[in-house]
Formats: structure tokens, C-alpha cells, sequence
């Protein structure tokens, strides 16, 4: 199977990722772009969903409500504590675009109701994750601390030429609170847009072991196996990563053939 997909850029909704179509069971991706003027009505049916502004500003109005102006700015690049809003199950809203929008949807069934929630930059977390040569900085935007229940969502940017989530690392086993069994979605960007990085993708008994080679505008499925990335020179790279499982979080666990890099 090939757990690699390519976006095309194109007005409106483009769903990539869909429950049924997919390697995965619990996690729905999808981009939106629009025009300055441009309006878009979306509907989140038995899912609750998190819309992350990759690029631009965006009106959101429903239920009566207009939320003005989300969205910090026009590259990923430019800012590392994206603006975001996330809605419940079961809600109508319509998107309307200020500039050109580029917006990240993400999407898991769930059964609870809850409430919509915009989120400004001064909610997201950044941290510095591990040590170069796998040193990246990574944001928490969409957690426990949200009125989402089941997503976890967040960004990474890599610095040039390292590896990021190395020891890799895998969650597809109830072994809490180690480690929780979660899908997961890597989607890239770079700047410049000709930049590439290395995906890996593998299994401990070998039935997958895949590299692939993403490119801008390229996501990579994870529903299960240990994964981890690697940077090239002389560009920044970026990626959504965006989790659904059984528990909200962080857990998981790493290669123990390799988790002795991580105590040295």
C-alpha cells in the first residue's frame, strides 16, 4: 500500500485523506483555499474537527455568531503559533475568506457534542524537542487543553538537515500510559517550495518498510509502525502532524533497537 498522497491546489474543500478510502479508520484530512471574497459552507456531520490556518485570514460565522480575523499569518513560515477554530460534531458554518486562505481540516468521528472554540496564537505551546542531529520545535495547538476530545494536532519545523522524532517512534499499542494506539497524518511544506524530505515508515517484523521522498504540499498516513523524518540542507521544513486514537495525547514509544541514542 502506498500511504503517501499528493495535494493539488484548487478553490474550495479537497478531501485527501477519508475513513473507508484510506489506510486509516479514525483520522480525515483534507485542505481548503479560497480567494479574498470567496465564502465556502462546510458542515462537520459525525465528526468534530479542527481547522488550522496555514495561510491567510478567515471569517467564521455560525449559529448566529462571527468569529473576525482568524489567522496570523500568510506563509507558515512567518509565524510558529498558528490561529485555529474547532467545531463539535454536527455543526453548519461558513468559511469566508479575507486574503487567499490555505486551511488545514482534520476530522475524527466522535459521539460527544461539544462546543466551537477559536484558538489565538497565544494558545499554542512551543517546545524544543530532542538535540541536533534530531532537534525540531514543535507546537501543541490542538490538545487536552481545547474543547476538542479526541484530537491531538500540532507542527512541527525542523531544523535544516536533522532528523525529527528520532528514535523513531510508534503508537499502536494499548500499553498506557507508555504508549496509545493513534493514527496519524504528516502533511509537508517547505520554503523554498522545491525542498524535499525523507519519510520512514516501518514495521518491527518488516511487513512495511517504506521511504518515501514528500514533497511540498504531501502527506504520509501513519496507521500503525514506527516513523521518523529527516530534513534536507538548505531548506525549512515544516509538517502538520495531527493524531486520533483511543487516548487524547502524546503517548508512545520508541524503536528499542535505537532508544539508546536518547540516553546517551
Amino acid at each position: 500500500m502506498n500511504y503517501k498522497k499528493t495535494y493539488v491546489p484548487k478553490n474550495g474543500y479537497t478531501p485527501i485523506c477519508k475513513i473507508g478510502e484510506c489506510s486509516l479508520g479514525k483520522l480525515e484530512f483534507g485542505i481548503i483555499e479560497l480567494p479574498a471574497g470567496d465564502k465556502l459552507d462546510f458542515n462537520t456531520d459525525d465528526k468534530e474537527t479542527a481547522f488550522i490556518m496555514l495561510e491567510g485570514h478567515a471569517n467564521v460565522s455560525f449559529d448566529g455568531t462571527k468569529w473576525e480575523n482568524i489567522g496570523n499569518r500568510m506563509s507558515v513560515f512567518e509565524n510558529r503559533r498558528a490561529e485555529s477554530f474547532y467545531m463539535p460534531r454536527e455543526q453548519a458554518l461558513t468559511i469566508e475568506a479575507i486574503d487567499h486562505i490555505k486551511i488545514a481540516v482534520c476530522a475524527t468521528p466522535v459521539a460527544e457534542k461539544t462546543e466551537p472554540q477559536v484558538l489565538r496564537e497565544d494558545h499554542v505551546v512551543l517546545k524544543l524537542l530532542g538535540e541536533v542531529p534530531y532537534q525540531r520545535e514543535t507546537s501543541f495547538i490542538i490538545d487536552g487543553n481545547s474543547n476538542a476530545k479526541v484530537l491531538t494536532i500540532g507542527e512541527a519545523y525542523c531544523t535544516e538537515g536533522n532528523w525529527a522524532g528520532f528514535p523513531p517512534h510508534k503508537h499502536d499499542v494499548n500499553d498506557m500510559p507508555r504508549e496509545c494506539v493513534a493514527e496519524e497524518i504528516y502533511y509537508f511544506l517547505f520554503e523554498p517550495k522545491q525542498g524535499f524530505a525523507v519519510q520512514c515508515l516501518y514495521t518491527a517484523d518488516g511487513a512495511v518498510d517504506e521511504a518515501y521522498r514528500v514533497k511540498n504540499d504531501e502527506l504520509v498516513e501513519f496507521p500503525y509502525g514506527y516513523h521518523t523524518t529527516v530534513s534536507t540542507p538548505g531548506y525549512q521544513s515544516y509538517f502538520l502532524w495531527l493524531m486520533a486514537g483511543d487516548h487524547q495525547g502524546f503517548n508512545r514509544s520508541s524503536d528499542p533497537a535505537h532508544a539508546w541514542i536518547e540516553k546517551r
